[in-house]
């Protein structure tokens, strides 16, 4: 799956807190796989650094870039506006890189309805659990309750988009959720979508 000229376009979706970015991120270390960062009109985390977690941008610049096509996909999360803009890329995929996104659901299904010219690939990243969700949620630095009241109810919303997505997986143990992303993607392991059913039948 992963040995074709081009790069793959590979798409990593979550609720919020279930740990798709810090996944992203450990897939791209192991793997040299390209991430493409987003651009975002929210304020940076305590730890966020500008160019490397995201582009912060102001409201205005971020419509500028919509008025001029330059967004892959965009969408609104939390109030906030998020995208993914087209020329870096393109430009890592057809360099033969394979380029990691870390997107909501809006935006992986933006991706997924254009007729691009590369291969897509498409995770759903589960938690294992609501009180292990809520626990990430307050341990990455979310302290005020209706934010947090907030994530917790698009999450019953969010999760409804698991069966858009090829594969789905249930992040308990970061080294196991990405070996068994890896897995996938280069066809060494098999996919068993009923595991996926019974653990959502827990978690919604």
């Amino acid at each position: 799956m992963l040995f074709s000229k081009d790069g793959k376009m590979i798409i990593l979706s979550s609720p919020s807190g279930a740990g798709k970015t810090t996944l992203v991120k450990k897939i791209s270390k192991e793997k040299k796989y390209k991430i493409s960062i987003s651009h975002t009109t929210r304020e940076p985390r305590q730890d966020e650094v500008n160019g490397v977690d995201y582009f912060f941008i102001s409201q205005k610049n971020f419509q500028e870039l919509i008025k001029s096509n330059a967004f892959l996909e965009y969408a609104k999360v939390f109030k906030n506006l998020y995208g993914s803009t087209k020329e870096e890329v393109f430009r890592n995929l057809d360099n033969g890189h394979n380029v990691l996104f870390d997107i909501d659901w809006q935006g992986a299904q933006q991706i997924r309805q254009q007729s691009l010219n590369y291969d897509v690939v498409s995770f759903f990243i589960l938690p294992p659990s609501r009180e292990i969700l809520l626990k990430r949620l307050i341990s990455r630095g979310e302290k005020r309750d209706e934010i947090i009241q907030m994530r917790m109810q698009q999450f019953d919303k969010d999760v409804l988009h698991w069966s858009d997505y090829d594969f789905v997986v249930i992040n308990e143990d970061l080294d196991k959720c990405s070996n068994e992303i890896l897995g996938y993607l280069e066809n060494t392991k098999k996919y068993d979508k009923s595991i996926i059913e019974r653990h959502l039948n827990k978690l919604i």
